[in-house]
């Protein structure tokens, strides 16, 4: 069963507190060490124009560079140590699309399922999602990316707003699971026609709502954060993991609230070595 991971890679400042670290980001290199441990037939798709951060992946025989005059960059500051629930973002907000002429040379033969990972209003365009949903296969998404508008200006990057969006809707059509978190749900103004949403909220836990049915999760604790950046793509990427291998909302669920929460208990993104 072959899975496909799609979305920029990015070159992340993590500030917390008075402590400040360069790090490689992006949902996809995140989802990359939960899919090397738990779901091994995965390629990654992911475009940026620095090479080099493809070498920070746990396997780069598995990531197909999409090359591109920019990169994505993120600020990301976490002001009060002891509430990780709490992030100030900014970015550069880079017009890198991920296009059909893009893919159609670097989709492997055999595909069972998508992961579309945008982390702007850019990343995919409406036609990419629709190229996609031709393979009849489930496309897996996050929709935070889309949602994302600038802000004021700071030292050439920007603050991040959220917006809803009228082709939003249309994009969503094509899409078989959607993944987004408390806050950017508020932002939505109509109801989206997807069986399965995925809803994550921090500390406060997790709910999927499947169809009439809906599921709460509670979060796991971690009695150490270290670091909270790339927990919800941690999340995605083990509730996928475990969803395709037993079709269980429930399972995959608290799978993914379990593997989340290791996460945060370490620097950068998520091993089982811990």
């Amino acid at each position: 069963m072959t899975l496909v991971s799609i979305g920029p890679v990015t070159n992340d400042l993590i500030i917390s507190g008075e402590n400040k670290q360069s790090k490689t980001g992006g949902a996809c290199y995140f989802q990359s060490f939960v899919f090397e441990e738990f779901f091994n037939d995965y390629l990654i798709i992911t475009n940026c124009g620095d090479d080099e951060l493809i070498n920070d992946f746990p396997n780069s025989d598995k990531v197909e560079l999409i090359k591109k005059a920019d990169t994505h960059y993120f600020i990301n500051e976490y002001p009060d140590i002891s509430n990780r629930d709490v992030r100030i973002q900014s970015t550069n907000f880079a017009n890198i699309p991920i296009t059909k002429n893009d893919l159609e040379d670097i989709l492997p033969e055999s595909i069972d399922a998508f992961i579309l990972n945008p982390l702007n209003r850019y990343d995919f365009p409406k036609v990419t999602v629709e190229y996609l949903a031709g393979f009849n296969v489930p496309i897996f998404m996050s929709i935070q990316g889309f949602l994302r508008v600038p802000g004021d200006e700071v030292n050439g990057n920007h603050t991040i707003k959220l917006e809803d969006f009228d082709d939003l809707y249309v994009i969503l059509s094509d899409v078989d699971v959607i993944f987004m978190d408390e806050s950017e749900k508020t932002i939505l103004r109509n109801n989206i026609d997807v069986d399965e949403v995925v809803i994550t909220n921090g500390s406060h836990g997790s709910r999927v709502v499947f169809k009439d049915n809906e599921y709460k999760i509670n979060a796991v604790k971690c009695d150490d954060i270290l670091d909270s950046t790339g927990c919800g793509d941690t999340y995605m990427a083990a509730y996928i993991s475990k969803k395709l291998t037993t079709n269980s909302v429930l399972k995959s669920a608290n799978f993914a609230s379990k593997i989340a929460s290791d996460k945060l208990g370490f620097s950068g993104p998520y091993k089982s070595d811990i």
